[in-house]
């Protein structure tokens, strides 16, 4: 089967699925995840593809799950199939940081470190964003999907 980059890119408005980077200023073009991972049976349908940055792919790797430390639950990742993302998720005040407002958001922060919490200031994904903002880039508020 062959995949439909653009029509996922489209479908996306352009923007991570996860962390709501915005793909037209990135320096790579993002790539196109299985929200089930193929390595536990996941397929190409449509419905199981999501707009990725590099980033947040390769730290979303096969996982399907994750650790709420609210709850202490281990709970599915944030679909974006199956839910909206302002279902889960908001900004901080200053736009640089993303906020999980549920089990399946804080799980997913977590998991995909969407925040660079391991990392310096300096070195962070919320150092990129505060440019972002300055720049009138960021956040993505235009989104409509961001409210439903």
């Amino acid at each position: 089967m062959t995949i439909d980059r653009e029509l996922i890119r489209k479908r996306a408005n352009y923007l991570c699925e996860y962390c709501h980077s915005p793909e037209r200023i990135s320096a790579t073009r993002f790539t196109v995840d299985h929200i089930v991972p193929q390595s536990l049976g996941g397929s190409d349908d449509l419905d199981n593809l999501a707009l990725a940055c590099r980033r947040c792919n390769e730290r979303r790797y096969n996982f399907v799950a994750g650790y709420d430390s609210v709850t202490s639950t281990i709970v599915a990742l944030f679909n974006p199939r199956l839910y909206s993302w302002g279902q889960h998720f908001t900004w901080s005040a200053d736009g640089t940081t993303i906020i999980g407002n549920t089990d399946i958001g804080r799980a997913t922060v977590s998991r995909l470190d969407l925040n660079d919490s391991r990392y310096k200031d300096s070195d962070s994904i919320r150092n990129t964003r505060s440019l972002w903002v300055k720049a009138g880039w960021h956040p993505p508020e235009s989104d409509p999907r961001l409210n439903q």
